[in-house]
């Protein structure tokens, strides 16, 4: 009776509504941590920005242009709200829409302003993959077929070209760029049946062409853009090429992807030249190592990547920095020392431990900005020293963090893996008991609501 009293009040608060009321995260034997949950939708409602021909442009927080990755990444966490929310998914193809003009306008580059010309052409294999991503985790949520427009079938098109000529790049490419060594081009290296990269994620040169974690997406991309190809536009010959491909760049990641170091055993490497030559770090900017188990390309209890994940999170990473008020991946991108939320919040989300999972959230509120937004980095003994007020990749990742962790939602699951391979799915460890989990889901719905209207009624000036 007790029970079922509770049950009849909770849905009764969940009927309500109740505006205004706060998300509150439990930190396993630390404080409760009282969040606003409108500003979860932040990015949204700064950042997205539907435009006159029918699609969305998304800035990335404080700096006026469009990464692909970015893009899709502040939209991912949101798709799960576009079944109840018309004008949620609307905006969602929108962005879909804007992606696959920006990669058919250049698709090397990396950025691009509103009006589709490009902003900075950093060849980056994880750029294309993201909007393929976006697409996957659309459609799964919504079996929407209205996302399946000529221009998105064209741009999985040339993701497919581009990549396979990438796994090619000293016969096929004529990329080069010019902060790259040797006259643009970049460091020598053999070909591996990987894809080849200038830029890391944090739009950083590569060391050495063959970035791990980028190829890592790229196969889960391959493997959405196969389903998506056959189920949107009964394209056999595409979703065979990319299946294809997907499997060819799996092969050589095990093969070439691989390096041995002392006290540690053998981890998946950051990025590799084929000549035997590896950077064996780990870095914040996502797709990192770690982040193999959140999009779905290892299982969680895979050897290699806890193997891997245990020598990222110590001192053998030079990237991984402990001090102050947080511990957590930095990136050569920001000064040494610095460490970044997104990297806290890929280890949280990645967690087996909800231990692991609180101590990234009591650093992300002991470091966030005064509106409660995320940085891109941070100075951790003096985490009022910060690089960007607020960076809405970050924010949308912390978003996707508080869901998982306070609401109880579940994780996205991204491609199914191939050849029947099965992949023990990751869970972010749930830090709200049931009952708490119920009353912040209510929240969060009732801060979409309350948002919506002005939200999706958004025009550029």
């Amino acid at each position: 009776m007790v029970r079922m009293l509770a049950l009849i009040g909770t849905l009764a608060w969940l009927g309500s509504g109740w505006p205004n009321e706060p998300v509150l995260v439990p930190t396993v034997g630390g404080p409760t941590l009282a969040l606003d949950a409108g500003t979860l939708f932040h990015t949204l409602t700064s950042d997205f920005f539907p435009e006159d021909d029918g699609t969305a442009y998304v800035q990335t927080g404080d700096i006026p242009a469009m990464w692909l990755r970015d893009a899709a990444a502040q939209a991912l966490p949101y798709v799960r709200f576009a079944e109840q929310e018309p004008g949620l998914a609307s905006l969602v193809r929108g962005v879909i829409e804007h992606e696959a003009r920006n990669v058919l306008t250049d698709p090397y580059a990396n950025a691009f302003t509103a009006r589709y010309r490009v902003w900075e052409q950093k060849w980056e294999v994880d750029s294309p993959a993201f909007p393929v991503t976006l697409l996957w985790v659309y459609w799964r949520h919504t079996h929407d077929a209205r996302v399946f427009t000529p221009r998105v079938r064209w741009m999985l098109q040339h993701v497919v070209a581009v990549y396979a000529c990438e796994q090619r790049h000293a016969e096929c490419s004529h990329y080069f760029y010019g902060e790259l060594p040797h006259g643009g081009r970049g460091a020598p290296f053999a070909e591996t049946g990987m894809i080849w990269s200038g830029f890391r994620p944090s739009d950083d040169a590569c060391v050495y062409p063959f970035n791990i974690p980028q190829n890592m997406l790229a196969v889960v991309a391959l493997n959405e853009l196969a389903v998506l190809a056959e189920r949107g536009y009964g394209d056999h010959a595409l979703a065979d090429a990319a299946a294809g491909l997907a499997a060819q760049v799996r092969g050589a990641i095990g093969r070439f992807g691989r390096v041995y170091q002392m006290r540690v055993g053998w981890v998946y490497a950051y990025e590799v030249d084929g000549l035997g030559h590896a950077a064996v770090i780990g870095d914040a900017n996502i797709p990192n190592l770690i982040s193999a188990t959140y999009f779905d390309y290892l299982s969680p209890d895979d050897a290699l990547y806890q193997n891997t994940r245990r020598f990222i999170l110590s001192s053998a990473n030079p990237y991984f920095y402990h001090a102050g008020y947080a511990e957590g991946l930095g990136s050569a991108h920001t000064p040494r020392g610095w460490i970044w939320p997104l990297g806290i919040i890929m280890r949280s989300l990645t967690a087996d431990d909800p231990l692991e999972t609180a101590d990234g959230l009591r650093a992300l509120a002991a470091t966030d900005g005064v509106d409660g937004l995320m940085h891109e980095s941070f100075d951790p003994r003096r985490p009022w020293h910060f690089t960007r007020a607020e960076f809405g990749w970050a924010n949308a990742m912390y978003a996707e963090l508080i869901f998982r962790t306070a609401a109880g939602m579940p994780a996205e699951r991204f491609s199914p893996a191939p050849f029947g391979q099965v992949l023990r799915e990751a869970h972010t460890p749930v830090l709200a008991p049931l009952l708490l989990q119920w009353r912040n889901r209510a929240a969060v719905v009732a801060a979409l609501e309350r948002l919506s209207e002005p939200m999706f009624g958004m025009r550029l000036p």
